[in-house]
């Protein structure tokens, strides 16, 4: 029933909400409330006094009311007493509200959700109707209603039945957590309209039967063919399979044209098969250890569990493109990235109703509490820069971790609490009542295309093996595995419904289970032969591009037309109309517009901006996020301006020309993991677009460390996946102490291999220019770690001119010594370094006006410049070579450079033969916490590299 059939005027109306709230303090605490309504409430539990009827405007028997409203709470501060008939009639209403107001918040604690029996609760103080007077002599007497619960006036007797059945059934709700009235209301009419029962017909009960075949009957299979395989089995939770395909049929069926998967590895290879589509010839073909890509891709591969697969499929007549992403065993981890795919997805659509495209994510229970990386996710839902109009979560419940007890895994009853910081309604549901979990993700689809929020299921279910199928789990959960053994599988209990209904014979069910083996047996026949014939990888969005893998480079131009560089400048500089700024950033605007109109004193905001406006008008759009972008933590960026009076903020990005692509700038929650994962996700789908992520400080990426370890440096040879993601990690030092100077350059150097991403520290605005527009002048896709600058984004040395970006100009991997020197055959020493620290050499070899030391800039780490950094060391045939870092001598750049280094002196041919290193000792902590001590070594640095 709306709200808006509840009379506000009546008793049920705002009256009763305030009386019943002013009641259920009372019940907490009686000295809490004002001493006449805890006299009043006293005679009510006497059920001898009196009762008002100033409660609302009806009539109570003979009786009559006057109005009290919500907004005139004083009025309603004492109750007027009256007495008979009126009394018993208010009285109940007034107890049946509490009762029922007590079960939407509490029924699920009594719901039937352990197909194992194990975690039911019989009783609850608050739902106990003695709490709220009734007696047993009240049960068969007739309660006004008006409306509630679908009736005007019914039992007590009746209406506890309808809540039990509602909400303490094998489908259960929380959902009291949610502020929105509009979303609570149509939650309980969905239920309360229902019984939380589902209506399938006939077919659709043939159809949710032939899943869970097809489910329990691939998991023998495997069992039979492959004992003792690790396939991390779905057995237990099978009726999983039947509600996503409910899930994805009902939002098909609202609009939604595809869906994005994450999961982790329990139940992965049913989903596949049974809900994706690959063909189990293939799937058998992985299990005897052929490899799933053709001969010629270079790929190292990952185990079956883990692999990711695309496919069209169509669900009631409705075609869904459904893409389920490759991951890692880190658990959780695949999260964030789903939801940039699906926002990549609905930017791609021009959907800003975000109805077209929806994230699916399959959970553990006890990652799904225990993952931090699920509330950073989940926290994005109602984010302007990040939403997508609600995820849906599925969390198989095995209720188990690994070994571990749910009361060891979480503090509350459930492992889902993480979803109400969004709002989100969790259904809890009995797995072993396929029609329940059914029924729940019906409404869950439902919900998510009307209000665009996340929605939780919570499928309680077991797990019939242990962590893996070679685990032995009755060593720490005996009397879980005595249950799990004495049971019959999802497929029986189901299937013995379906007959006692008369919808299916037990001979036709022995036929799809036979029919369904007798398959399996012919894909096990065909995966001997079975060969991939192509690989699933550089479609859609990405045909045209390559996959490349070794060898250096060619050098390509990426300058752009003077003119149009200073058309953007321009543009970028001037002061927008009605717009009223900050002095300060006036200023910065007026020193963009100098640098325009003179050609020089470029610096490295404007080199940024001017790259973004430039891939702007070339049709590509631009997203930047991360912790304070806008502005920039170094407040150099101000990317968008904001109005002193309203607080609007303008993006100049956005103005440059009639027809340009979008940019977006976003400050991200304080997350590195999820916010990081999210743009990976982000430039997983859309390769024609620049998308970077900003570090506050390069130091704490190191909290998303999984992001690059398992999907950014290895997602291409491992799921044939790319990535133009541009990551900036401040970096350098400058006396901040160890939590503020080192981006670990030294880690990332560690995971280069198989070219799979570029490493770089730039030096010069207009590099960095070139760097950014060379991620998508290419045609392949690697990820770019850049280190970036701090202090030298307003170094008055590392500034370019506008000559360093127009046409003809591109990316520098070394850049040369620019001042003039002895004869370069005089040259005694060769310093090689990379960042900050060669301003600080250059300015203290000019105080010394030292001539015969040379100063080389490693701007790329990797791919490794051989050939370019060749050229530059055949230059000084006599010279001792160095590499000179401010990092201390176990971190940085030294290690990875090394050898590399001593390759090219080898063939150059030079009388260095080794390279020597120049840096902080050897320490545990990246950098000194005193400025003195950090003043003392850097000076240490300068003076041993000039010496």
């Amino acid at each position: 029933m709306s709200q808006s059939m509840r009379s506000t005027t009546g008793f049920y109306g705002a009256n009763a909400t305030y009386i019943a709230e002013i009641y259920e303090q009372y019940l907490r605490n009686p000295s809490s409330v004002d001493a006449e309504w805890k006299q009043y409430f006293n005679d009510i539990g006497d059920n001898d006094s009196v009762i008002t009827k100033d409660f609302g405007a009806r009539s109570w028997g003979n009786g009559t009311s006057k109005v009290v409203g919500i907004a005139d709470k004083s009025a309603a501060k004492a109750p007027v007493n009256s007495g008979g008939k009126d009394h018993t009639e208010a009285l109940d209403a007034v107890r049946a509200h509490m009762l029922i107001r007590a079960y939407r918040v509490r029924g699920h604690l009594l719901a039937n959700l352990d197909p194992l029996g194990l975690a039911h609760n019989n009783s609850h103080p608050e739902l106990d109707p003695a709490r709220y007077g009734f007696s047993e002599d009240c049960y068969d007497r007739e309660i006004q209603l008006d409306g509630w619960l679908g009736y005007q006036v019914a039992t007590l007797r009746q209406i506890i039945t309808i809540l039990q059945q509602t909400y303490c059934s094998s489908l259960a709700i929380e959902y009291s957590h949610i502020q929105n009235l509009t979303q609570k209301e149509w939650l309980e009419e969905k239920l309360e309209g229902s019984l939380s029962k589902p209506k399938l017909t006939k077919e659709e009960k043939g159809r949710v039967l032939q899943k869970l075949v097809e489910a329990v009957g691939f998991e023998e299979f495997l069992h039979k063919k492959f004992p003792g395989a690790k396939r991390f089995s779905m057995e237990g939770a099978e009726p999983v399979l039947p509600a996503m395909e409910a899930l994805v049929e009902s939002a098909a069926a609202l609009g939604v044209k595809e869906v994005v998967l994450g999961m982790p590895h329990r139940g992965r290879l049913n989903v596949l098969t049974a809900f994706m589509g690959k063909s189990y010839d293939a799937m058998l073909s992985e299990f005897q250890g052929n490899l799933a890509t053709p001969d010629w891709i270079n790929s190292s591969g990952d185990v079956k569990y883990h692999l990711g697969f695309s496919s069209d499929k169509v669900f009631n007549g409705n075609e869904v493109h459904l893409s389920l992403n490759a991951n890692p065993s880190h658990l959780e981890a695949v999260n964030p990235v789903v939801v940039g795919r699906v926002r990549a997805k609905q930017d791609q659509f021009k959907d800003t109703e975000r109805k077209t495209v929806m994230g699916l994510l399959l959970h553990g229970d006890a990652a799904f509490c225990g993952q931090g990386v699920v509330s950073e996710t989940i926290a994005m839902a109602g984010l302007e820069g990040y939403k997508t109009g609600g995820t849906v979560h599925i969390i198989v419940n095995n209720q188990v971790g690994f070994t571990t007890k749910p009361k060891e895994g979480h503090s509350s009853p459930y492992p889902t609490d993480v979803a109400k910081q969004v709002q989100a309604p969790i259904f809890h549901v009995n797995g072993d009542d396929a029609e329940a979990v059914v029924h729940a993700a019906r409404i869950a689809a439902e919900f998510r295309q009307e209000f665009q929020n996340d929605v939780v299921i919570d499928v309680w279910c077991y797990r019939k093996h242990g962590h893996n199928e070679g685990d032995e789990p009755r060593w720490t959960q005996p009397k879980m595995y005595a249950k799990i053994d004495a049971r019959q599988t999802p497929r029986e209990v189901y299937a013995e419904r379906v007959i006692s209904e008369g919808i299916l014979t037990e001979d036709k069910i022995e036929k799809m289970k036979d029919d369904f083996y007798n398959r399996l047996d012919k894909a096990y026949t065909n995966s001997n032969s079975y060969k991939p014939e192509k690989a699933d990888m550089l479609e859609g969005k990405w045909t045209g591009l390559e996959q490349v893998l070794g060898g250096e480079k060619p050098k390509m131009s990426t300058g752009v037309d003077a003119k149009k560089l200073k058309d953007i400048g321009m543009k970028l500089s001037g002061l927008p109309a009605g717009v009223k700024l900050h002095k300060g950033v006036e200023r910065v605007l007026s020193n963009r517009r100098k640098m325009i109109e003179t050609g020089d004193g470029f610096d490295w905001a404007m080199g940024e901006a001017l790259a973004f406006g430039s891939l702007l008008a070339e049709g590509y759009p631009v997203r930047l996020s991360g912790q304070d972008v806008i502005r920039g933590t170094f407040s150099h960026r101000h990317s968008g301006l904001t109005d002193q009076d309203s607080e609007e903020i303008y993006f100049p990005l956005n103005h440059l020309a009639e027809k340009q692509a979008k940019y977006e700038a976003v400050n991200s929650h304080l997350s590195e993991f999820a916010v990081l994962g999210f743009e990976y996700g982000y430039s997983l789908t859309e390769p024609k677009a620049l998308t970077v992520w900003e570090a506050q400080f390069g130091d704490f990426a190191n909290g998303a460390q999984v992001m690059f370890d398992q999907f950014i440096c290895s997602a291409e040879v491992k799921w044939l996946r790319m990535s133009g993601l541009v990551v900036l990690l401040p970096h350098g030092y400058e006396g901040q102490g160890p939590e503020h100077s080192s981006a670990r350059l030294e880690r990332f150097l560690q995971m280069c291999a198989e070219d799979n991403m570029i490493v770089a520290n730039c030096t010069t605005p207009a590099n960095y220019f070139h760097i950014l527009r060379r991620q998508l002048a290419r045609n392949y896709r690697k990820p770019l770690i850049m280190m970036a600058p701090k202090s030298l984004l307003r170094h008055k040395l590392a500034q370019s001119k506008l000559e360093d970006f127009v046409e003809g100009t591109s990316f520098r991997r070394v850049l040369p010594e620019t001042e003039k020197l002895v004869s370069d055959n005089k040259v005694k020493k060769l310093l090689i370094c990379s960042g900050k620290v060669y301003y600080d050499l250059l300015e203290a070899r000019k105080e010394r006006e030292i001539k015969d030391i040379a100063l080389i800039r490693l701007e790329q780490f990797y791919p490794f410049p051989h050939t370019s950094l060749l050229e530059e060391v055949k230059k000084y045939p006599k010279a001792e070579v160095v590499w000179c870092q401010e990092e201390p001598e176990n971190m940085g750049g030294w290690t990875f450079c090394d050898r590399r280094i001593e390759a090219v002196l080898n063939e150059a041919n030079v009388a260095s033969k080794r390279p020597t290193v120049i840096a902080r000792k050897l320490a545990a902590a990246t950098a000194a916490g005193y400025m003195r001590v950090h003043q003392r070594e850097q000076q240490d640095i300068i003076d041993k590299a000039l010496s």
